[in-house]
């Protein structure tokens, strides 16, 4: 068993992920749902090392035995990206590689809301996509990204842990960087993001206090920035952002994230009658009103602005999900296991008022 022989099963049976781990069979995740590689037997942990080590350079090598996990990437070929982390579970090296399709789909094609176009044609702001690992966040942030690539002379700056998507050469300009191999620590790379010259950056994703304060200052100082966090909601996202402060900072903090902000999209990938898997987002827009609740901290009222302003084109997950349920995409079953309020979306699903 070779590791190029595992990858080639992983995009022949259109897979998103890989795991590897030792005493189990080789493990793929078709549209949501894991099952282990055809004709495999489990692995010895000799054969797991065997498999994650051929993908590491020597630096990668020395990297992951002290720090005991490591994220990367690499193409195989002109066939497709993966990225990887590897990592040690029961003291075994084990690993868990997402395919990531070497032609970035457009806005369409992913099925996303038109209203996803808008936020490419801002000039600057914040925008932010949300939700669970797994749910397409990075594919989203990919297609919004070539969407300004493809219409815009500018330069999109990236910096992230490890590339995903690579950008096609287009009208815009893409500098492409990545912790470790193009600098030493996302705050090194934050700071001198500002020095590139750049129009819109890509924070792959806001994990701690100094990446979202750098990606507010970023926003801050006139350019587009574009980011990742691991919410439920979009107003969950908002609180999530403040408390990661100090108390004596979040009055503050609320002050810049109401001048900034722009949108957030909270995004899930939902079961299909069809067994694949759709893209459900709930939407918020910070128009004025949705500014002057974040900087009064009163995030609470915020589910309730978006449940009243589709006018604008905001949209909750609960419409979202009712919409899909009466296009006959999804099942009722599937969309009250995904619903955050499950009264509003049966609600919805009685009134006859949903908007298509």
């Amino acid at each position: 068993m070779t590791i190029e022989g595992l990858l080639q099963s992983t995009i022949q049976k259109n897979a998103s992920d890989l795991h590897i781990i030792a005493f189990t069979e080789p493990t793929l995740r078709v549209h949501g749902k894991l099952m282990p590689v055809p004709n495999s037997i489990p692995l010895t942990p000799e054969q797991v090392e065997q498999l994650v080590f051929s993908l590491l350079t020597q630096e990668q090598k020395e990297l992951f035995t002290a720090n005991k996990e490591l994220d990367f990437s690499f193409a195989l070929g002109e066939i497709a990206r993966f990225r990887v982390n590897a990592y040690y579970q029961k003291g075994y090296v084990s690993a868990a590689l997402r395919m990531l399709p070497l032609r970035i789909r457009n806005i369409d094609e992913l099925g996303l809301p038109n209203i996803l176009y808008k936020f490419t044609q801002l000039m600057q702001g914040f925008v932010l996509v949300t939700g669970p690992t797994g749910h397409g966040k990075s594919t989203t942030l990919a297609a919004m990204l070539n969407e300004i690539n493809h219409n815009r002379a500018c330069h999109i700056l990236t910096i992230e842990d490890p590339i995903e998507y690579v950008y096609p050469k287009a009208k815009a300009f893409v500098s492409q960087r990545e912790l470790h191999l193009d600098t030493h620590a996302w705050q090194v790379a934050l700071s001198s993001a500002l020095r590139e010259d750049p129009d819109v950056v890509l924070i792959g994703e806001m994990r701690d206090l100094e990446t979202i304060e750098s990606a507010i200052t970023i926003a801050e100082t006139g350019h587009l920035v574009f980011s990742t966090l691991h919410t439920n909601s979009a107003a969950q996202a908002i609180d999530r952002i403040v408390d990661v402060f100090p108390s004596h900072q979040q009055d503050q903090v609320r002050l810049q994230l109401a001048s900034t902000l722009e949108a957030v999209i909270s995004q899930r990938l939902i079961p299909s009658l069809n067994g694949e898997r759709i893209a459900v987002n709930e939407i918020l827009i910070a128009t004025p009103a949705v500014k002057t609740i974040i900087r009064e901290g009163k995030s609470h009222l915020l589910d309730n602005v978006i449940q009243t302003s589709s006018d604008v084109g905001m949209e909750s997950l609960e419409s979202a999900l009712a919409r899909k349920v009466k296009s006959g995409l999804i099942s009722l079953q599937i969309a009250e296991s995904y619903s955050n309020r499950a009264k509003e979306l049966t609600r919805l699903l009685t009134s006859g008022k949903l908007k298509n």
